[in-house]
């Protein structure tokens, strides 16, 4: 998966217009970003890239950029 892909499944998730997201997007100002987007940002990265993460660990991060690292090598 590439960052645009990463970003436009960011999209899909929060149901924003594709092309919202972008790496340096604050979680904070994305209006879809809650609680259930939280859940399926978790299901969406064991599905699609095979990595299994804690609510803790997405809820600390700040930016889409912190996602990322999150997933580290299962983008590109």
């Amino acid at each position: 998966m590439t960052k645009s892909e990463f970003c436009l499944m960011l999209d899909d998730i929060i149901e924003e217009e594709r092309g919202t997201v972008t790496p340096d997007s604050a979680l904070v100002d994305l209006l879809g970003w809650d609680s259930l987007a939280v859940l399926s940002f978790i299901a969406a990265a064991d599905e699609r890239m095979g990595k299994t993460l804690s609510g803790k660990e997405v809820e600390e991060c700040e930016t889409v950029g912190d996602l990322l690292k999150l997933v580290g090598d299962s983008v590109e």
